[in-house]
């Protein structure tokens, strides 16, 4: 048998390869050490063989909870992802394969490769209402891009998103994805109405050096971006800095940052209820916006997520708390899971780029609920 990982976010180092019922392998962590649990590899075996993948250092990996009835997913064709018998002992996660093909991919979740990021921004560039702009350069040299959806009138609403600050929250590029392709359907009356009333700028990867490295939750530096915006720079922080400089620019009225939530197995926002400007106004505008998304989508709840920062207690480090305080605008971190929703579960799917494409396309119906009364 063979492993690799030799490959656009690729994370395993192998260990031992000689009892196929016991394959050592490790996780690679992020630059600067801190953090690590995103696994994305090769295996070549025999068909019809069976093969037992344990990942010895789990134990140490930056959220053991996220563990917890987790199920690694899988493909044999690059395209449909399904879940892996997945166990969690003694610090150890051990992942079972009957081998069906010669080559299987494993991951912590699907992957969205950086030539699919440029796939997806080679092909809304040819909708008439979308201009790409170059913001500048990651540490890496890479381009960091904006999407902007809409046209120069100064009396539409700014709606900005961002995604994958975390590179493997590989989902949120998945929403991302999905959204933008609503967004732009000419059928799609809910989207032909927001777009009368807002402009979008869009942000489909924040960090493609860190997905490109194969990283969990950092940049090239082995910086996490969503502790940077209160004093972001081009030394450590280049994506966050050239997105606040453009931020002024446009204003921003509307913020949705997209992430994945490797402990929790639900779909939930997290808002700017800390921040020290947060008011009746911002609040009725989320309440609003959650009340309507969840009509929207079954698989968005509110009952669990995390726990509501204390009036003026918000970290200010974070992009949503940030955002909501320089522009006086609702702003949410919309998370969702690595494991299964246990909102609406699917055991053998789990969550799914599916399922987060869905949830872009109804986040478009939550967006129109409030833009009339963004200001």
């Amino acid at each position: 048998m063979r492993i690799t990982a030799n490959f656009d976010s690729g994370n395993i180092e192998v260990i031992n390869l000689e009892d196929k019922k016991d394959v050592q392998l490790a996780i690679r962590p992020d630059v600067g050490n801190e953090f690590f649990q995103w696994f994305n590899f090769r295996v070549e075996g025999e068909v019809g063989e069976q093969y037992v993948m344990n990942i010895v250092n789990a134990g140490e990996a930056s959220y053991l909870e996220g563990w917890e009835n987790y199920q690694a997913v899988a493909s044999y064709d690059r395209q449909h992802w399904f879940r892996l018998p997945t166990f969690y002992k003694d610090g150890k996660l051990s992942i079972v394969v009957n081998m069906d093909c010669e080559s299987i991919q494993i991951a912590y979740f699907a992957p969205y490769s950086y030539e699919r990021h440029q796939d997806l921004l080679a092909a809304v560039q040819m909708h008439p209402l979308v201009s790409l702009s170059h913001l500048g350069e990651t540490l890496d040299q890479r381009d960091l891009t904006l999407v902007k959806v809409g046209d120069d009138d100064p009396n539409k609403r700014n709606i900005w998103i961002t995604a994958r600050q975390h590179p493997g929250e590989t989902m949120a590029e998945w929403l991302v994805d999905g959204l933008l392709h609503s967004l732009l359907d000419s059928d799609n009356a809910t989207a032909k109405l927001l777009l009368d009333k807002a402009n979008f700028y869009i942000v489909p990867n924040m960090n493609p050096d860190g997905s490109v490295r194969g990283h969990l939750r950092t940049n090239a530096a082995g910086v996490n971006l969503n502790r940077e915006w209160l004093n972001p720079s081009l030394e450590k922080s280049p994506e966050v800095f050239h997105v606040i400089n453009k931020m002024k620019e446009t204003g921003v009225d509307l913020f949705y940052d997209v992430h994945g939530d490797e402990a929790l197995p639900f779909v939930f926002l997290a808002g700017s209820q800390g921040t020290p400007s947060y008011s009746d106004r911002l609040a009725k505008l989320r309440d609003r916006f959650s009340e309507v998304f969840k009509l929207a989508s079954a698989d968005f709840q509110s009952e669990f997520g995390y726990e509501i920062d204390a009036p003026g207690e918000a970290n200010m480090t974070v992009a949503t708390n940030w955002v909501a305080e320089e522009f006086d605008c609702l702003a949410n971190t919309l998370e969702m899971p690595f494991k299964d929703n246990d909102n609406v579960p699917d055991p053998t799917m789990g969550w799914s780029p599916e399922r987060s494409i869905k949830l872009g396309e109804a986040s478009l119906v939550a967006m129109l609920a409030v833009v009339d009364d963004l200001r």
